[in-house]
């Protein structure tokens, strides 16, 4: 039987039957907590107030979101956490409940039997290894999962501070490949490190 139009598309199919930890601690009195829909106003002042740090290498930071519209990524989070397809993670300190100093997600979108991690942090605390810790978590975390082999980061050629932590981590870089430029500061040069199980 073929799918009519108002039929809705399948879902994606999990990734691995089990889930990451909901809570990763990390040095420095931060953690990395599963993100909820009750994030939506911590996620949407943390963007908001980075836009200018975010805009050169994130598409999305083009303009300031809504309220509104961060309560629905947080949500739509929510939902694919629970189908098992991506593993949306907000850093926060631990001294501060509901605070937002970094966004991170382990994403299905690289295909059967691997995660692809992303994060950005908050301008305030770039630079005090808050990144590589949660990569680091990350990619322990993504490993005991079971059906998953690869982990990767992707990050564009000219953006050194998100190479340096795969770097820093042991990932391999695999390859450079031709991405469509969606960010001022991209060059088009995709760089895609992989650390395998």
């Amino acid at each position: 039987m073929s799918r009519t139009a108002d039929t809705p598309p399948p879902l994606p199919a999990p990734i691995s039957d089990g889930r990451p930890p909901e809570l990763l601690p990390l040095p420095g009195g931060i953690s990395l907590r599963r993100r909820r829909e009750a994030d939506g106003p911590g996620v949407n002042a943390a963007v908001r107030s980075n836009l200018a740090h975010l805009r050169p290498w994130m598409a999305w930071a083009n303009e300031a979101p809504t309220l509104q519209h961060s309560n629905e990524m947080c949500r739509a989070g929510e939902e694919v956490w629970d189908q098992g397809t991506d593993f949306m993670f907000v850093a926060g300190l631990d001294d501060r409940p509901g605070s937002v100093v970094g966004a991170f997600g382990l994403h299905g979108r690289i295909g059967p039997g691997a995660l692809e991690i992303g994060y950005w942090v908050h301008v305030d605390h770039v630079g005090r290894g808050l990144a590589t810790a949660a990569a680091r978590a990350l990619t322990t975390a993504a490993l005991t999962l079971p059906g998953v082999e690869r982990v990767e980061i992707h990050c564009d050629r000219s953006n050194a501070a998100s190479a340096a932590i795969p770097r820093k981590l042991g990932y391999r870089l695999d390859r450079v490949q031709d991405a469509e430029i969606t960010a001022p500061a991209e060059t088009g040069h995709n760089m895609v490190w992989i650390m395998e199980r």
